[in-house]
């Protein structure tokens, strides 16, 4: 099977779990349900899922046990949109070619979605119990921990939490808080992925902590290459406008590393979360080599 083929059935698969875990829309809250599912079906890449899903099979994970984490950590991500492309945030009205979730249903409700998805995350995380015996529970627990984390104020919310204070303030970050930003905000829930898979597969501690590493040379990686497409992108490839940064005068690495210094220095995280991939599997491992060569495709992407 080739990658393309590979990547379509990873995805294919991460949407019916993701579908499989959002709420029916229904009740006197329907709105706020409308408008969760509105934005986790809004589509993207799935990559976090797909991550987590290839990290758990590359070791030799089996059964089901994957799959509420594969959810909840989509709607940790979609939640963190929502509430990004706020007035308060970074403004934006196009996500993905659609309208973003304010501009549809309001602040009110955006805000509300935001914090329903960021809930449910949680309850479909800990519906693994109903999975997991012996052994696993522990696992779960474990995964959990990471979950939320990397997702919170040591994680994603501490990553935003310096963006959007450098904003309010109008300050330029320094290179070194610009990659805090990066480790956090963007990097820690792709880490995430990465680490929970293998944990809930029962990898030793040494290979969880190079997947982790992996994982965040990879996030930072792929937002070099969002800083990248926003300077060099198309709106129509990207489905969100361009140039945002520039308009509202925010220094990004390129500010200070220039693009095509900022190309080599994703190249060079990029090499470096492949190779620590390759260095974990052996071969035959389809799983391993599938996530070695996502790697390869996300750090190129155009949109």
């Amino acid at each position: 099977m080739n990658f393309k083929e590979e990547l379509k059935e990873y995805t294919s698969y991460a949407e019916a779990v993701i579908k499989s875990y959002m709420p029916d829309v229904e009740g006197y809250q329907k709105t706020v349900l409308d408008a969760m599912n509105y934005s986790v079906n809004a589509g993207g890449k799935r990559l976090r899922p797909i991550i987590l899903c290839a990290s758990f099979r590359m070791f030799d994970g089996e059964g089901q046990v994957a799959e509420p984490f594969m959810a909840a950590i989509e709607m940790i991500h979609s939640y963190s949109l929502i509430h990004d492309d706020m007035p308060e945030l970074d403004n934006d009205s196009l996500r993905r070619g659609m309208p973003t979730t304010h501009v549809r249903y309001g602040a009110d409700q955006a805000l509300l979605a935001g914090d329903g998805l960021l809930n449910l995350a949680y309850e479909t995380a800990l519906k693994s119990f109903d999975i997991a015996r012996g052994v696993m529970r522990e696992r779960c627990i474990s995964a959990i921990r990471v979950l939320a984390n990397n997702a919170g104020i040591y994680g994603m919310v501490g990553g935003q939490c310096l963006d959007v204070e450098a904003d309010k303030r109008k300050r330029d970050l320094s290179q070194e808080e610009i990659l805090f930003v990066y480790e956090n905000k963007t990097a820690a829930l792709i880490e995430a992925a990465f680490k929970i898979g293998a944990i809930l597969a029962g990898a030793g501690d040494k290979e969880i902590e190079l997947m982790e590493k992996a994982g965040s040379s990879l996030g930072i990686a792929f937002q070099l290459q969002d800083d990248i497409l926003d300077v060099c992108g198309s709106e129509e490839e990207l489905g969100k406008p361009i140039g945002s940064d520039e308009r509202n005068g925010k220094k990004t690495y390129l500010s200070y590393l220039g693009l095509e210094k900022a190309k080599e220095e994703q190249e060079r995280l990029s090499m470096e979360a492949s190779g620590l991939i390759e260095s974990l599997i052996s071969e035959g491992n389809e799983a391993g080599e599938f996530l070695k060569e996502l790697v390869e495709v996300l750090v190129n992407r155009k949109r």
